[in-house]
């Protein structure tokens, strides 16, 4: 009988000792899953602020996400990069402009204004140490500059020179009137020049923005008669007396330009008055102000 009620205490005591065991087994799974799910919150977080940071710099992400939340499809992002220079632009260093048309005949006219790699050369050094562009940097201006004056018939030279009078080769330069990029083009007045680029907000890559320059130079020469009369028209000042002295300080650096490209030793540094910016341009002028020189790298190209 003893043992009967022995056997029975201990089991009691054995069935009392479970629900402490089976309590302390919980709380230790709880405060697992606590630390699983504050590990969780914390990657969450970490996550929303990087993409928070995302959309900051990248404004046409957050767009796009809520178009497809919205359930209507994404705008495809524009091309702003002129086709026939794309190549250029991913690998200038690589495709310098003298070998980039290697499958083309070139006619003798086409040869003249393309130069020679040399000539080419020359030019780039010359304008990276002047406006303090980085060498790989100019040689992609350079390289566009001369593709561009073999397609459409005009002086490469002349083209760089416009570029450095207009903005010191800064792609990023941008006037209170409106005038942006390395030749100063009024893109909400030539918004039809940029169509075929992607629109008015390709007036900042270099490619697009030499291209349309270049294109409004050319047909300002023609209407002019002149280069000198285009220079007038392309400040602006076609319909004054003067132009403020700008058609003069285009010449001279086009004439440095021209004896670069003959192999001449010209100096890199002239008087500020020479290489200065044109002044204020008067009312209702489109392409003008250029902006002070900044030093410009390939990454901040490359990246536009």
């Amino acid at each position: 009988m003893n043992n009967q009620i022995n056997g029975l205490l201990l089991s009691a005591r054995q069935w009392a000792r479970q629900p402490a065991a089976w309590i302390s087994a919980q709380s230790i799974s709880a405060r697992g899953l606590l630390t699983a799910a504050q590990s969780m919150l914390s990657i969450f977080g970490i996550a929303a602020l990087v993409l928070a940071c995302v959309f900051v710099a990248r404004p046409e992400l957050a767009s796009d996400l809520a178009d497809a939340l919205k359930g209507q499809p994404a705008v495809e992002a524009q091309v702003v990069v002129a086709p026939p220079l794309s190549e250029l632009m991913e690998a200038p260093s690589t495709r310098p402009a003298a070998t980039a048309a290697a499958d083309v005949v070139l006619t003798a006219e086409e040869k003249a204004l393309m130069g020679t790699k040399k000539q080419q050369d020359a030019v780039t050094n010359w304008l990276a140490k002047r406006y303090r562009v980085a060498g790989d940097a100019t040689n992609m201006l350079v390289s566009t500059a001369y593709l561009t004056a073999r397609e459409i018939k005009l002086d490469p030279l002349l083209i760089l020179a416009v570029m450095a009078i207009e903005s010191g080769l800064n792609p990023f330069a941008e006037s209170p009137m409106g005038a942006q990029g390395l030749m100063q083009v009024m893109s909400k007045v030539h918004t039809d020049r940029f169509q075929d680029m992607g629109g008015v907000q390709a007036a900042l890559n270099p490619v697009a923005n030499i291209r349309v320059g270049a294109s409004i130079l050319k047909d300002y020469v023609s209407k002019g008669g002149s280069v000198e009369a285009g220079l007038k028209f392309y400040v602006g000042a076609g319909a004054f007396d003067t132009d403020d002295g700008y058609g003069s300080r285009v010449m001279a650096e086009y004439s440095r330009l021209k004896q670069v490209s003959a192999g001449k030793k010209v100096p890199y540094i002239t008087p500020p008055q020479v290489a200065a910016a044109p002044a204020k341009p008067k009312e209702a002028a489109p392409e003008v102000v250029a902006q002070a020189e900044k030093p410009i790298s390939a990454d901040q190209l490359a990246g536009l």
